[in-house]
């Protein structure tokens, strides 16, 4: 977990599809989550390390069948990496899980480990492409530069923490989740001049956010149908997960299409970024 110190606040970085997209299972939508409904969010990827044995480290979002959106600080050189997909019980053989190594990853250039910059954003390249099936799908993007108003629904979801101070939950979470306007979160009792109009923020009322373990997951939003991934999560109030007036912050993935196209496309461009 890395620590981030202001001279008026302490922040933390959480180090925390049929062919078709976006398509959400029947309802049942963390801290102040719920249990999902098994395979709900077939895009949902958990990001796992090694280290003698695999362990959840970040979310993510499968966007192609090779490749899985992330946050910057989900991942280092030199480290192994691989992704579960289909998974509901991180602990346990659900029997639809499937596992893929990482092959390569690729780090926005703009991302410095500095909160206020922003480009808290990564895509994993897999070793494989994943099998799209009924418990593993595509996430859609959302069109370049769309923004959200304030107080649209949306969803987060993820294996993090459920309280603070606990422990990664085995079964993925969802808990619904209002979206707080830039110009809401960019006032001083709110985030204030660290957040950026590369991020977008929901939550905030003191009950539902991320926590540790969701870093790097989707910010799940509903537009006529169809599920959108807005946001991959990139940090939260050093105070607590669920500060009130503090809500989690995820990288706004609508910032970031044309990067994400570019890279999906013609990552051989840019090998210098391979590990």
């Amino acid at each position: 977990v890395k620590r981030f110190e202001t001279s008026n606040a302490r922040i933390i970085i959480i180090i925390i599809s049929s062919m078709t997209t976006g398509y959400c299972a029947e309802d049942e939508r963390v801290v102040g989550g719920v249990e999902v409904q098994r395979n709900s969010w077939p895009w949902q990827a958990s990001v796992q390390g090694w280290i003698s044995y695999w362990y959840h480290t970040c979310g993510g979002s499968l966007i192609r069948p090779r490749w899985v959106l992330t946050a910057g600080h989900c991942v280092r050189e030199g480290r192994t990496y691989r992704v579960a997909l289909g998974d509901h019980n991180i602990y346990e053989d659900d029997g639809t899980e499937q596992y893929i190594f990482v092959q390569s990853f690729i780090v926005h250039d703009g991302w410095t480990g500095e909160l206020s910059i922003g480009n808290d954003i990564a895509l994993l390249y897999l070793e494989q492409d994943a099998v799209l099936n009924s418990y593993v799908q595509l996430g859609a993007l959302p069109a370049a530069g769309v923004t959200l108003p304030n107080n649209y629904p949306c969803y987060v979801t993820g294996w993090g923490l459920t309280q603070d101070g606990g422990s990664v939950t085995s079964i993925l979470r969802e808990a619904a989740i209002l979206v707080v306007s830039y110009e809401v979160c960019t006032t001083n009792d709110w985030w204030g001049s660290y957040v950026n109009e590369k991020m977008v923020c929901a939550g905030g009322d003191g009950i539902v956010a991320g926590c540790q373990g969701d870093s790097g997951g989707p910010l799940n939003c509903e537009s006529d149908g169809t599920f959108y991934i807005h946001g991959a999560t990139s940090f939260i109030s050093a105070a607590g997960c669920d500060t009130y007036m503090k809500p989690t912050v995820w990288t706004r993935v609508s910032y970031y299409i044309d990067w994400i196209n570019q890279v999906s496309c013609c990552h051989f461009l840019v090998a210098n970024h391979y590990y």
